[in-house]
C-alpha cells in the first residue's frame, strides 16, 4: 500500500479576508507598512495587524486617524498600543496622529491573520479556535486540561498538557 500525503490548504476567515481587502484597497499603503512595526505589548513579536486590532487609516486634513479595536473591554495594553502607534508614526515623519478606539467592528479572534496564529504557536501560546480544541503547543497532544480560566493575561487561559506536563497559555476565542 502506498501512503498518500494529503495537502492541507490554509483558509482564512471572512473577517480576516475583509480586513485584508480593506488594506489592499487603501490609498495609504505606506502607512500600513509603517504600522506593521507596532506590536502587542503583551504578545512579543505579534503585530497589531496580525492580532487583528488594526482596522483603519484615514487622513483628515493634516491629521492621520488610526482606528483600532480592543480584544476585550478593559484591555490594559490599549494605552501602550496607542502610544506605540503615535511613536512609530512620528518617527516616520507624521506628527499629527490620533488613535481612535473603534466600537465597530467588534474584535473577534477570526480577525487574526494566519501569520499571527502561527506566531502565537511559535511562542507556545495556543491560537484561538471556535471549537475550543486545545492542543499542546509543545508536543501537539490533545490530552490537556484547564488549570485556570485566566492565564498570563485576561484574554488567555492557563492549560497543562497531561502528556509532556508543560503548562501553556491558550488565547481565548472571542
Amino acid at each position: 500500500m502506498v501512503a498518500v500525503k494529503q495537502a492541507i490548504i490554509d483558509s482564512v476567515s471572512p473577517e480576516y479576508a475583509e480586513r485584508t481587502a480593506l488594506r489592499n484597497g487603501s490609498s495609504y499603503p505606506q502607512i500600513w507598512k509603517i504600522l506593521d512595526q507596532v506590536y502587542d505589548p503583551e504578545l512579543p513579536g505579534l503585530s497589531l495587524w496580525d492580532l487583528g486590532v488594526l482596522q483603519s487609516i484615514e487622513q483628515k486634513e493634516d491629521t492621520w486617524e488610526i482606528g483600532i479595536t480592543l480584544t476585550y473591554s478593559g484591555c490594559p495594553a490599549v494605552e501602550c498600543m496607542q502610544l506605540d502607534i503615535i511613536s512609530v508614526m512620528r518617527q516616520a515623519g507624521y506628527s499629527n496622529v490620533k488613535v481612535k478606539i473603534l466600537v465597530s467592528p467588534i474584535w473577534s479572534s477570526e480577525m487574526m491573520s494566519p501569520q499571527g496564529r502561527a506566531h502565537l504557536k511559535s511562542i507556545q501560546i495556543v491560537p484561538p479556535n471556535p471549537q475550543q480544541l486545545v492542543s499542546c503547543p509543545i508536543c501537539d497532544s490533545h490530552n490537556t486540561k484547564v488549570i485556570s480560566e485566566f492565564g498570563s493575561t485576561a484574554c488567555k487561559a492557563l492549560y497543562q498538557c497531561l502528556d509532556c506536563q508543560e503548562a501553556f497559555d491558550y488565547f481565548k476565542s472571542f
